[in-house]
C-alpha cells in the first residue's frame, strides 16, 4: 500500500498519490505530471483513477495531461461554473475501490461551488475511516477562503461551515489531507506542519472553535483575501483542459544583445531584492524566485512574453516552472550576468535601500511631495502600521501605480522589504524615478520602538 504526498513549491499546492494492489490513484494533480506515473510506475502500479477535490484557483491542473497518458479517468465535482470537459462527474455516496482501499465521495462546497472531500477507507480495518482529502475545505489550522461568490457571500460562508460539519462527523481518528499547506493564497492562517488529523483540528483549528453558524458566517464575511487576474485564467484552463507543459522548460540562454532585441513585454529579475537595487537592467522589475507563484499573475498576462534575468541558470530553471504551473509559458530566454553588463557599459539602475532613521525623520518633518507606501495585506496592516503611511496591497499596483505621480517619491515598505522591493521595482519599470525600499520594513519599525 501506498499513500505518498507530492509538494509542489512556491505554490504550496499537495497532491497525493494513492496505491494498493496494482492500482493507483492521484488527488489533484499539478500541471508537469511526470512526477506522478514515475512514482506510481517505481512501486508496480498503474493510475486508474484522477481525483479532483476542485477547480483550483492558484495552479493548472494536470488531471486531462495525466489522464492522456495513463487512460485513467478525472472525477471532478457539481456545480463547476461550466462543463469540466475532461472529466466526469462525481456525487455525494460514490464509490471507487483501488485495491484493498476504497474512496467515497462527500460534496463539501463552500470554498467553491464543486468542492468534493475523499474519504478513504481501508478494508482491512473497517472501524472508521482512515483519512479524508479534503481539498481546500478544511486546512491544517485554517478553513477555505469563500470569497469566489461575493453576489452570495453569506450562503457560501454558511455552506462551508455545514460541509466542515460533515467533515468533523468522520471520526477524531482520521488523517487530515488537504490541497494546500502554509504559504497558499488560498487561506491565511495555515500551520506550518503539513500532517495532523480531524480530531486534532477539532480541538485547534480556530475557525473551528467557532461552534456556532451564524457566528462562523460572520468571522468569514469579515476576512479580506486578494484574486489576482490569473485567478481567471486558471479558472478558464481547468474547465477548458490545460495543455501540456512545455517539453523543455530550462528557458534559452541569451547574450545580452539577444536579451536586448527580444523585446519582451515584461523583464523580470529574479534575484534577491538586495541585488537588483544595487544594479539591474533598465525597465526589469524585480520578482524574486520564491515570490513567482504568488505575485507573478499580479503583472502577467496570458500571452504575453517574458524574459529573465538570474544570477544562474538553475534558479531560472526554478522560476520556469514556477511560471508553468500558473499558465505563464512564454519565456523567451533568460540572462544572466547583471556585473558583465556593466563592464560592457550598460547603464544600470539602481533604488537605494533606506533605514528607519531615515523613514522617522521624513515622516516627523513631513516631506513634501513624498509618501510611505505600506504594501502589506489589509489584516497585516491592521495589526500594526506606521502612521502617516498610505496602503496600497503589492498586487494592486498592477493598476493603481497609474493613481500616483511619477514626479514625487514614494517609499515602499512591507514586513521586511521583499515585497516593498517588488512594488518599489513595479514603479521603476514604470518611469518613477524617486523611490526607493524602507530596508526592514515593518520589522524594523517595531524593533526601533522597543
Amino acid at each position: 500500500m501506498l499513500l505518498e504526498k507530492i509538494k509542489t513549491p512556491g505554490l504550496s499546492h499537495l497532491s497525493y498519490l494513492v496505491g494498493s494492489g496494482s492500482q493507483a490513484a492521484v488527488i489533484d494533480p499539478r500541471r508537469d505530471c511526470e512526477i506522478y506515473v514515475e512514482k506510481a510506475r517505481a512501486e508496480g502500479l498503474t493510475i486508474t483513477h484522477i481525483f479532483e477535490t476542485h477547480r483550483n484557483e492558484d495552479l493548472v491542473s494536470g488531471a486531462p495531461i495525466l489522464a492522456e497518458w495513463t487512460g485513467a479517468k478525472v472525477l471532478h465535482g457539481p456545480n463547476a461554473d461550466g462543463e469540466v470537459s475532461y472529466a466526469e462527474t462525481a456525487r455525494e455516496g460514490d464509490r471507487f475501490e483501488i485495491g484493498q482501499l476504497r474512496i467515497e465521495v462527500l460534496e463539501t462546497p463552500g470554498h467553491t461551488d464543486d468542492s468534493l472531500s475523499y474519504v478513504l477507507h481501508d478494508s482491512a480495518y473497517p472501524d472508521g475511516p482512515v483519512g479524508v482529502f479534503t481539498g481546500d475545505a478544511l486546512f491544517v489550522g485554517d478553513v477555505g477562503r469563500t470569497d469566489f461568490y461575493p453576489d452570495r457571500a453569506r450562503e457560501v460562508a454558511g455552506l462551508l461551515y455545514d460541509s466542515l460539519q460533515k467533515l468533523l462527523s468522520l471520526g477524531d481518528q482520521t488523517i487530515l489531507y488537504p490541497a494546500h499547506g502554509a504559504g497558499s493564497v488560498c487561506g491565511s492562517g495555515m500551520a506550518e506542519r503539513e500532517f495532523s488529523t480531524i480530531g486534532h483540528e477539532r480541538a485547534n483549528n480556530p475557525p473551528l472553535q467557532l461552534a456556532d453558524r451564524e457566528a462562523f458566517i460572520e468571522a468569514k464575511l469579515a476576512e479580506v483575501h486578494y484574486q489576482p487576474p490569473y485567478f481567471r485564467l486558471m479558472e478558464r484552463l481547468n474547465l477548458e483542459g490545460g495543455s501540456a507543459p512545455p517539453r523543455v522548460m530550462q528557458p534559452r540562454a541569451l547574450t545580452l544583445d539577444q536579451f536586448e532585441s527580444a523585446d519582451a513585454n515584461h523583464v523580470i529579475d529574479i534575484r534577491e531584492p538586495g541585488a537588483w537595487c544595487a544594479g539591474h537592467l533598465p525597465g526589469s522589475y524585480c520578482i524574486p524566485v520564491g515570490m513567482i507563484p504568488a505575485f507573478a499573475g499580479w503583472f502577467i498576462a496570458e500571452g504575453e512574453s517574458i524574459a529573465l534575468v538570474a544570477a544562474d541558470q538553475s534558479a531560472m530553471a526554478t522560476a520556469a516552472q514556477h511560471f508553468v504551473r500558473i499558465g505563464l509559458d512564454n519565456i523567451v530566454g533568460g540572462y544572466t550576468g547583471v556585473i558583465p553588463a556593466a563592464a560592457q557599459g550598460r547603464d544600470l539602475g539602481q533604488v537605494p535601500m533606506i533605514k528607519t532613521d531615515e523613514v522617522r525623520r521624513r515622516l516627523e518633518q513631513k516631506q513634501a511631495g513624498w509618501t510611505l507606501i505600506d504594501v502589506r495585506a489589509a489584516d497585516e496592516r491592521e495589526g500594526a502600521k506606521i502612521d502617516g503611511s498610505r496602503h496600497i496591497y503589492a498586487g494592486h499596483l498592477n493598476e493603481q501605480w497609474q493613481d500616483l505621480d511619477p514626479l514625487e517619491s514614494y517609499t515602499l515598505m512591507c514586513a521586511s522589504g521583499m515585497r516593498a522591493t517588488v512594488a518599489a521595482s513595479w514603479l521603476a519599470s514604470k518611469g518613477f524615478s524617486k523611490v526607493d525600499v524602507y530596508l526592514g520594513s515593518m520589522g524594523a519599525w517595531k524593533a526601533a520602538q522597543s
